[in-house]
């Protein structure tokens, strides 16, 4: 399956270049642009998810992601309210990057078991696209921040076992099993343990060990 498109480091880059005029008495002084609406915001969201990306990135704080971004703590604070709103920004990419993706395997894909495989496949895809974002799927980078983004997440991480138990009880009737929802809930959970372990292994090798490695084989030995 191919890897899903989303990439924080992917989102358009809305700054248009200005042309300079052809002739010109004297060098004229560099004029910093100025952002346009919403794109602040989106350039605040880029350089905290590539910080993230660093491995081994100590907790990063505003004084940091603020000297990335070249501008004083304040104009930060004019975008987002607070490290947890940006970090909210984060998430909420996440979800609806990924849940866009499990709508379009589910509506496209026939086969329950198969929708499985291809929603595990997508969210490790995603990750190893995203190492920044696998920080904050696992919970890495949300140890010092507010405690409702680790609850946000871990419902994410529900919501996705949801969806694994409701395409495998499918599978399991179309299969003629004779205790279907007891099924697809054991699968389901073990299926999302493997897609959480794996981004952690990811995330705290440094980013060197891929969480699709040998997953085909994986994924065939669970769902068989």
């Amino acid at each position: 399956m191919p890897a899903p498109e989303a990439s924080m480091s992917e989102l358009p880059d809305e700054a248009n270049a200005v042309a300079a005029p052809e002739a010109v008495a004297e060098p004229a002084t560099p004029v910093r642009k100025r952002p346009r609406p919403g794109e602040r915001r989106v350039q605040i969201l880029q350089t905290l998810a590539a910080m993230l990306e660093q491995p081994g990135a100590e907790r990063i704080t505003t004084a940091a992601l603020a000297a990335k971004l070249d501008v004083s703590e304040a104009a930060l604070y004019r975008h987002f309210a607070s490290k947890a709103q940006m970090f909210e920004g984060l998430i909420e990419f996440i979800e609806s990057s990924v849940f866009t993706l499990v709508n379009q395997i589910t509506e496209r894909e026939p086969s329950g078991a198969a929708q499985a495989q291809k929603i595990v496949a997508m969210l490790l895809q995603f990750g190893e696209k995203n190492p920044g974002m696998t920080r904050v799927m696992v919970g890495d980078a949300l140890v010092f921040e507010h405690e409702r983004l680790i609850t946000r997440m871990n419902q994410f991480f529900d919501r996705v076992e949801s969806q694994l138990r409701q395409s495998l009880r499918a599978a399991a009737e179309a299969a003629g099993s004779a205790t279907p929802t007891v099924d697809a809930n054991a699968l389901a959970s073990a299926l999302t343990a493997l897609v959480v372990g794996r981004l952690q292994r990811y995330a705290r090798s440094g980013f060197r060990r891929p969480p699709t490695e040998q997953l085909d084989l994986a994924l065939q030995r669970l769902t068989a």
